[in-house]
């Protein structure tokens, strides 16, 4: 993905083509409700080497009614004699606690981030000045919602998770016609977990080229090697899920990855991103001292005397690389000798007239 996008900035970060992947520790609902867990998922997220951590801000009765059911991974994971209102009333984190976990995030070195679910919650993520507003996939054909959110004037990175192109569109319009904050989209496939079977990660592209603006992935697959691959296609932004323990009761915690393997994945990242490049085609600085060696120029055959017409059969190609190259070999042939020259030496123009 090369087409020239917009380039934005989220904090001390740019974001965007050429810049370093912008990668969020997503902490989610993975403190189980506990003030005290989520500040160890920020601990644990500044030891990944992760750029921001992202909770989930909400109010469930601005959420959902009573009676909505729970998606198949969540009756999986969570049981299905509790409802979902029940499930993510426990998860819930007062008003008051998003300020401190910002805070903390702050004190941490680490950018705090979070996904509001209503519009008292954006309000709210409004008035702490978050540095950006993360939109969860769920609200992607929420037009009012997102419309509100694009008035706030603050860097938007929506996630498009259940959404086909034409929705997408819609989305973008509306934050464009509602103050045009500069924005990312992030490719996504709503299911926890999500099978790399249905990635399509080439939809990160497709974005790209319709919409102008930076895209990455945010990822709901087991293991790391399918963020991996997103940013070797051009990811701006990966988002994964972190959890102090797999093990954990709760809905989200078995599609997330444990500190280490967070770390890992952070590391992985930043080597594949290194390795990307400029695209020129040429040889690293490193190579040269390998062509010398591993190259072969044109050789003596055998002695040859002052005055011999260089002919075929008295011209060989051996290692090493540090004289004429192969491709000179027709520029030689019929030129005569000025000196004489030893069997196995290099070839050279000054001895030859």
């Amino acid at each position: 993905m090369d087409r020239m996008v917009s380039v934005f900035n989220i904090g001390s970060q740019m974001i965007g083509s050429g810049q370093p992947c912008f990668i969020i520790a997503e902490a989610g609902v993975n403190h189980n409700g506990s003030p005290e867990m989520a500040r160890q998922l920020i601990d644990a997220a500044v030891q990944t080497g992760a750029d921001a951590v992202k909770f989930q801000t909400f109010k469930t009765e601005l959420v959902m009614t009573h009676e909505a059911p729970k998606a198949g991974y969540q009756r999986e994971t969570t049981g299905a004699g509790e409802s979902q209102f029940d499930m993510v009333k426990r998860l819930e984190l007062a008003p008051e606690v998003f300020g401190e976990l910002m805070a903390y995030c702050q004190e941490s070195g680490i950018l705090f981030l979070s996904s509001p679910f209503d519009n008292e919650s954006v309000d709210l993520l409004g008035d702490l000045e978050v540095a950006a507003f993360k939109v969860p996939s769920g609200e992607i054909t929420n037009i009012p919602y997102l419309e509100r959110i694009a008035r706030k004037g603050r860097p938007m990175i929506v996630s498009t998770g259940m959404a086909n192109l034409s929705e997408v569109d819609l989305a973008v319009q509306a934050i464009r016609n509602s103050g045009s904050p500069p924005f990312a989209l992030l490719h996504c496939v709503s299911n926890y977990p999500a099978d790399p079977s249905v990635i399509n990660l080439k939809a990160m592209e497709t974005m790209q080229t319709a919409f102008g603006v930076p895209v990455g992935y945010s990822d709901h697959t087991l293991g790391t090697e399918i963020s991996i691959a997103a940013v070797a296609l051009g990811a701006s932004v990966i988002e994964k899920h972190i959890t102090l323990d797999n093990n954990l009761p709760g809905p989200d915690h078995r599609a997330s990855l444990e500190p280490n393997e967070f770390k890992n994945m952070v590391s992985s990242i930043r080597s594949v991103q290194t390795a990307l490049g400029n695209g020129q085609k040429v040889p690293a600085a490193s190579e040269a001292d390998t062509a010398s060696v591993a190259r072969k120029s044109l050789i003596a055959a055998r002695d040859i005397p002052a005055g011999t017409v260089l002919t075929e059969d008295l011209v060989t190609i051996k290692r090493p690389g540090t004289g004429l190259p192969p491709s000179m070999m027709q520029y030689l042939l019929g030129r005569i000798t000025k000196t004489n020259v030893s069997a196995d030496s290099l070839l050279d123009l000054d001895k030859l007239e």
